[in-house]
């Protein structure tokens, strides 16, 4: 759908947003994201796993791209007894839209997730960048980049693209998301408002 792009490119300009001092990934227990339980098969409370930096290699569960190749907000979701596309947790994407995809189609065949992590960019430094008369924003691929997805305010179908098109851009801070949204359009939408009709309706 979208021709692979270098994460970082020395003919881009930086611009720095909305750099906090520190950010923790947080909700080390969190569960049951997309309408999981808390607990296990046997009613006992799941702890959830926390986020992992993003290997050399790894690819995209729904479009196989390399995610290091791309630009854009990483996700990762890991499931409860399941092991996506034979490997092990998480489950990893290269879009945001498409990791909501990939888990409404997962949750209907009866999986759970543990825990579900988005890339925040109010935790990290991050850049916005002119390529082939689009704008896209900088990748982060380390563990510390993650925060669970019901921390989040996302700014969906901006005029800024990732590594599939308009995408789902997270921030922890309300304000963030705001700020963002005042300068490259969209709208605002919290974790629990993301819907297989708000997906489906993302411009490409």
């Amino acid at each position: 759908m979208c021709d692979q792009r270098p994460a970082d490119d020395g003919n881009t300009f930086r611009r720095r947003h909305f750099l906090l001092a520190s950010a923790g990934v947080g909700a080390a227990s969190l569960a049951g994201c997309l309408g999981g339980n808390e607990g296990g098969g046997d009613g006992g409370q799941t702890t959830a796993p926390t986020a992992v930096t993003i290997p050399e290699g790894a690819t995209c569960e729904v479009c196989g791209m390399n995610i290091r190749q791309n630009p854009g907000p990483i996700t990762e979701i890991f499931y409860q007894d399941k092991q996506p596309n034979g490997h092990d947790n998480p489950a990893r994407f290269d879009s945001v839209w498409e990791a909501y995809q990939y888990e409404f189609e997962k949750d209907d065949a009866g999986w759970t997730d543990v825990t579900f992590y988005v890339t925040d960019y109010s935790s990290i430094e991050y850049r916005t960048f002119e390529e082939g008369g689009d704008t896209f924003i900088s990748s982060n691929y380390e563990s510390s980049a993650f925060v669970p997805a019901t921390e989040v305010t996302y700014v969906v179908d901006s005029s800024v693209k990732g590594a599939m098109g308009r995408d789902l851009v997270p921030f922890s801070k309300a304000s963030d998301a705001e700020s963002f949204q005042s300068e490259f359009g969209g709208s605002l939408a919290t974790h629990d408002e993301v819907t297989p009709e708000v997906i489906a309706g993302i411009g490409r």
